[in-house]
């Protein structure tokens, strides 16, 4: 049994096209909002055990203190973090005695990361992801480097890095629309959550590939004569099992951790459930899809 990859491949398209579109988007109208970690700043995160003022009455306080843009987002049920510039130990209690007139306060933590950190950091994950995209390019063509008819071998790495990017895109793309609007930012784990889906989405294309290539390999051993886009169709339901199976079982762990995790790491699970089933679908619906256009337009 196989996908009539050549019936149905535009539709294959719709989706990551769409999805690719909006993220772009929304990165160029809203950008990422960089956590304290990412820009350099402070986090103060208080307790109220007796239950927590109203959001209005901690701006109040706040305000008055002349500390600039003080971001306040609520956490748990009787909790908040408070996010601002890096702050020195005077300013630090300066900004806790407002807090505690509002009633009986537990500060939980707090931390501070001057910019220069930060932006080392950022230049850090920058070379990582850049890394990360050679190492595949290397490693596909020497995967593939017997493979040369009707496809050539360097093609599955372009059409590789073609499906990385989309994976990319789409957490990208939603972190920049939840940013702007219920403030969300993105720190040194939304780094480690896309260098993550970058591996899990390649290994699954790989599979894809290599199964591609066996069968080639196959055809032309028996001499059997199949086109490429039989060939291809064959090689996603061979593969299409175990491809939604694997996915499946760490999305509904990473779902687990979503819902009963900690609030530190709801992001960072977000993240990668969006990007598994961003790249679940890339490897199997558009990866693979892509080469068969292509071939397709070598032939004209």
């Amino acid at each position: 049994m196989s996908i009539n990859i050549t019936k149905y491949e535009k539709y294959f398209f719709i989706l990551p096209a769409v999805l690719s579109l909006l993220a772009v988007i929304a990165i160029g109208m809203w950008g990422l909002k960089p956590g304290i970690d990412l820009s350099g700043g402070s986090l103060l995160e208080v307790k109220y055990p007796a239950g927590r003022p109203p959001v209005e009455m901690m701006h109040t306080a706040v305000n008055s203190l002349g500390l600039g843009e003080v971001r306040i987002q609520p956490t748990d049920d009787t909790g908040y973090i408070l996010r601002q510039r890096d702050l020195t130990d005077t300013e630090r209690q300066a900004l806790l005695q407002p807090l505690r007139n509002l009633g009986e306060m537990e500060e939980v933590q707090f931390t501070s990361v001057g910019p220069i950190l930060g932006a080392e950091l950022v230049q850090k994950a920058w070379i990582a992801i850049a890394l990360v995209v050679i190492s595949i390019i290397i490693f596909i063509a020497f995967a593939f480097r017997g493979v040369s008819k009707p496809v050539q071998s360097w093609k599955y790495g372009v059409v590789a890095i073609i499906t990385l990017l989309h994976d990319i895109l789409v957490p990208l793309g939603l972190f920049a629309a939840l940013g702007h609007f219920i403030g969300a930012e993105v720190d040194a784990l939304f780094i480690v959550a896309l260098l993550t889906i970058l591996g899990i989405s390649i290994n699954d294309t790989i599979v894809v590939f290599d199964r591609i290539r066996e069968n080639l390999r196959l055809n032309e051993q028996h001499h059997k004569r199949e086109g490429y886009d039989e060939v291809v169709g064959r090689s996603i339901m061979q593969t299409l099992a175990r491809s939604i199976n694997t996915s499946l079982t760490v999305i509904i762990v990473l779902v687990s951790l979503y819902f009963l995790g900690p609030a530190a790491t709801k992001a960072f699970a977000l993240t990668l459930i969006v990007g598994m089933v961003a790249g679940t679908y890339s490897s199997i619906f558009l990866a693979s899809p892509l080469l068969v256009v292509w071939e397709r337009w070598s032939k004209k």
